[in-house]
């Protein structure tokens, strides 16, 4: 994706959920009975959980014909595996003629590489963003257009969340990546762990001069005693 600034920076696609409808009404116990990888318990949910190796994706399907495919990293592979769904289920002997399939979210990811100052980033964006540390450690950013929503964490790890294809995804990432870098935070130590406090040429000397002081206070008392 465009970073805004000229440059690129990578988007990883990490889960999309989508949603079909078969258009026939189905026995949940008969594709529980004659179907492999599926598990179907109606006192705790009312769908049979379907699973495919190839391409890897779970399906939630209902006795309506509905179906919400989840676990996919693209939009081809989430289509593949809601045909792959409708063809065994038609196998059983619910057979479908058309899928309405459509895509409802998608959580992409980026590390944007540096720390970002996430207090100030809410008390600038106050209209579209919300932070509560003690609740969570993310700042939450909700953008208009397009509609998704950013979890911002003070590490540069950036979840986006809320799009519906891939360009909302780099469009979004487009406008919101020039914002980060407003707020990124400057002079942190690389080194993992605790940062250690650098002084300044004024404070080191004030230091300095501090126990200069304090030694010749010392030898006073002992010239004294």
């Amino acid at each position: 994706a465009s970073d805004g600034l000229g440059g690129t920076i990578l988007v990883r696609l990490q889960n999309i959920s989508a949603t079909a409808n078969l258009g026939v009404r189905i026995d949940l116990k008969q594709i529980a009975l004659r179907c492999r990888n599926t598990e179907f318990n109606p006192r705790r949910f009312a769908a049979v959980i379907m699973r495919l190796r190839e391409p890897r994706a779970t399906a939630l399907i209902f006795a309506s014909g509905k179906m919400c495919v989840t676990g996919t990293k693209s939009t081809h592979n989430s289509q593949l595996a809601a045909q792959r769904f409708a063809y065994i289920i038609g196998k059983v002997g619910f057979k479908n003629k058309e899928i309405d399939f459509k895509v409802q979210n998608m959580v992409g990811t980026v590390d944007v590489g540096f720390p970002i100052r996430l207090e100030g980033l809410v008390y600038t964006h106050s209209m579209f963003a919300s932070y509560e540390p003690e609740l969570f450690p993310g700042l939450i950013y909700r953008l208009g257009d397009p509609r998704v929503v950013f979890l911002i964490f003070v590490s540069g790890k950036v979840v986006i969340t809320g799009a519906k294809t891939e360009k909302n995804l780099t469009d979004a990432l487009t406008k919101m990546y020039p914002v980060l870098v407003e707020f990124r935070k400057q002079n942190v130590t690389p080194i993992p762990g605790i940062p250690t406090p650098t002084l300044t040429a004024a404070a080191a000397q004030a230091s300095a001069g501090g126990a200069a002081a304090a030694t010749n206070d010392s030898q006073r008392e002992m010239e004294e005693v």
